[in-house]
């Protein structure tokens, strides 16, 4: 025999199916969590590996929050080599999570995108290794170089058709370099009148 249509039984099913999908919802994340950890981790470690020369230690064991950011610091035969520093950056369609690889004299020696949500065949571009920004900024030292988009007077050529995400990537190169300076001391990144547009 059904129940009666009334605002009692309407709210107390409603608490019911909130209950059972929250329970359900809870229990799925517990099981998700400890994986989705480590594939994060995987990611940080691949990014890392990918933006410093050959190093012998692990830099996920010698990491310090900075800032906005978190760096790592890779050796080799305990000699420091490279600096490896994660920062997240607002581009077109939303947060761009990205690595920069600093040799120890503060030269970029490679970038890396771990994650993003730009459009695809337009600023998702920006994940493609080969891409203008990411090809033209290994080698520049941020202190000395102006690392912005030519449109805006820089020397970096955009992604064609997404200066948002070309200017969000240089950006967190920015906050990356910041990180860097402030952990080691290094010389504060060039702020000329075309940075601060």
């Amino acid at each position: 025999m059904a129940r009666p249509s009334t605002f009692k039984n309407m709210v107390l099913a409603l608490v019911l199916i909130c209950t059972v999908c929250a329970a359900l919802l809870g229990g799925i994340y517990s099981l998700t969590e400890q994986k989705i950890a480590q594939t994060k981790a995987a990611k940080a470690k691949a990014a890392i590996a990918a933006v410093l020369p050959e190093f012998d230690n692990d830099p996920s064991d010698n990491a310090a929050r900075v800032g906005a950011g978190e760096i790592y610091t890779a050796t080799r035969d305990s000699v420091t080599v490279g600096y490896a520093v994660k920062v997240k950056t607002t581009g077109f369609g939303g947060a761009i999570t990205m690595m920069v690889g600093f040799l120890p004299d503060g030269t970029i020696y490679d970038t890396d995108v771990i994650e993003h949500s730009e459009t695809p065949g337009l600023g998702a571009k920006i994940t493609d290794g080969q891409c203008n920004p990411r090809v033209q900024v290994c080698g520049y030292n941020p202190s000395l170089s102006n690392l912005t988009v030519a449109k805006d007077g820089g020397d970096i050529d955009g992604i064609t058709a997404s200066t948002i995400t070309s200017r969000a990537f240089l950006k967190g190169i920015a906050s990356a370099y910041d990180v860097f300076a402030e952990f080691t001391g290094a010389q504060p990144h060039n702020t000329t009148e075309a940075n601060e547009r």
